[in-house]
């Protein structure tokens, strides 16, 4: 597939990840809309994951990026948002499945459980997977909470 625009959020612990993450996809052509945090001082993950997911819902990017220390509390926070799936990814085979099987539009990532070249390698994998469709599609319609 080819990428235009990628979110990117993170919080302190993400930091490092997400500035190597955005060279990275800078080097690729692809243009990143960077919603913080911008420096290894602590921060509430939150602040920076809810415009970031905004942004994705919206259609503003081709997918996002969220990095916490386990990934899973930036993951969970974007998660809230009705039109995000978001895929906590530690390793490549995950994160070509979240594209593949869920359709994923976040690829979460741990940065305190991965190396920066496995941060990269995982992006790759899940910008280098397509979502299978079939019988995957009637369960991904049935995740957004339906309230009557």
């Amino acid at each position: 597939m080819n990428y235009k625009k990628v979110a990117i959020a993170c919080d302190h612990a993400g930091y490092k990840t997400k500035e190597y993450l955005k060279e990275y996809l800078k080097s690729k052509g692809i243009d990143v809309e960077d919603f913080g945090c911008f420096s290894e001082e602590s921060v509430d993950y939150p602040d920076f994951a809810h415009p970031m997911a905004d942004f994705v819902e919206q259609g503003k990017a081709d997918f996002g990026i969220s990095i916490c220390g386990s990934g899973n509390g930036i993951s969970m926070t974007v998660n809230k948002h009705q039109g995000i799936r978001a895929a906590l990814c530690w390793n490549t085979e995950i994160a070509a499945l979240a594209k593949q099987h869920n359709n994923a539009n976040v690829c979460s990532l741990p940065a305190r459980f991965v190396t920066l070249e496995q941060a990269k390698e995982i992006v790759e994998a899940y910008m280098n997977a397509e979502f299978e469709g079939g019988r995957h599609i009637r369960r991904i319609e049935k995740i957004p909470v339906k309230r009557s």
